[in-house]
């Protein structure tokens, strides 16, 4: 049978993982935090008819002839440049202004990444995304109030919070307590709370603000290792390197911006574009299977 007929198949079999892949990316481009993909192509095997052969008894040098044998998906990357910034007003919305994941953890207590940045604080006072996930960092073991922070920051014991776990297992859910006692032991009742840039949590209690814990942010060696998992979420792999847990701002990591949260990077001028060549390179796959069929029946015709 002729080459050209399998050569045909494999692109066309290839290029329906590329509309797979544009396909996914259109629909995905209002997903918050959405990180579009991309289809690269690679040559398959050739065919060797003749070697190249080297200067020899006064004649010159002959180049190898190879005949293709078609076309393979080289490697499916997922572009991880920030998505725009959409303004929500939202207090609990972030975004993250430069590189860095936010750490989440799902019910079997598996660490996942996201750039989703909308938060909110369930019936417990844990703060967690949409679907309910935990948001990791560092909980104080005592509350401080914020001239106490202040204080510790500028003394000569340091920042307190910036000391972050280097196992992200020992991380902990970050919980905003419905009461808490204050210097004098009286209870006090929890009015409002937020988060500012490098990730501080804050709330009000009576009449004083704490400073309860801090948000951390994970950084990869190879951020593009990220295996998708669904829910906006992602899963180090065994390319991506050990994530690295410090504060928004730290490590390489971008600050948070409240009021805002991130959208899809999807691109639908590009999307649409790619969309065209692998519908015009599909009927050009196609049409080299007819033309090679053709051929063939006009070898068969032969014997009439």
């Amino acid at each position: 049978m002729l080459r050209s007929l399998y050569s045909g198949v494999s692109g066309m079999k290839n290029l329906q993982t590329k509309m797979d892949v544009v396909s996914n990316n259109i629909a995905n481009v209002n997903t918050v935090g959405f990180k579009s993909s991309r289809v690269m192509f690679q040559d398959m095997m050739n065919q060797t008819t003749a070697s190249a052969a080297r200067p020899a008894n006064g004649l010159g040098g002959t180049n190898p002839r190879q005949v293709g044998l078609g076309v393979q998906v080289g490697s499916i990357d997922t572009v991880h440049t920030p998505g725009s910034k959409q303004s929500t007003g939202r207090d609990l919305d972030f975004y993250l202004t430069g590189a860095g994941y936010f750490v989440v953890r799902d019910g079997a207590g598996d660490e996942l990444y996201t750039r989703d940045g909308i938060f909110t604080r369930d019936a417990e006072g844990s703060i967690v995304n949409s679907a309910g996930m935990k948001i990791l960092g560092q909980q104080l073991g005592t509350p401080m109030t914020e001239d106490d922070y202040i204080a510790a920051v500028k003394g000569a014991n340091g920042d307190p919070l910036k000391t972050f776990p280097t196992d992200p297992n020992n991380m902990q859910g970050l919980v905003v307590p419905a009461t808490i006692d204050d210097a004098n032991g009286t209870p006090q009742t929890y009015q409002s709370m937020a988060i500012d840039r490098n990730g501080i949590v804050t709330a009000k209690y009576g009449n004083t603000n704490y400073v309860l814990g801090k948000v951390a942010v994970a950084t990869f060696t190879n951020p593009d290792g990220l295996e998708k998992q669904g829910g906006n979420n992602y899963a180090a792999s065994p390319n991506t390197g050990a994530p690295i847990i410090a504060g928004a701002g730290e490590n390489g990591s971008g600050l948070l911006e409240s009021g805002s949260i991130e959208m899809s990077n999807v691109d639908l001028a590009n999307e649409f574009t790619e969309m065209i060549v692998a519908s015009r390179a599909y009927q050009a796959n196609s049409r080299s299977i007819t033309t090679s069929d053709e051929m063939l029946q006009e070898l068969l015709n032969l014997k009439r």
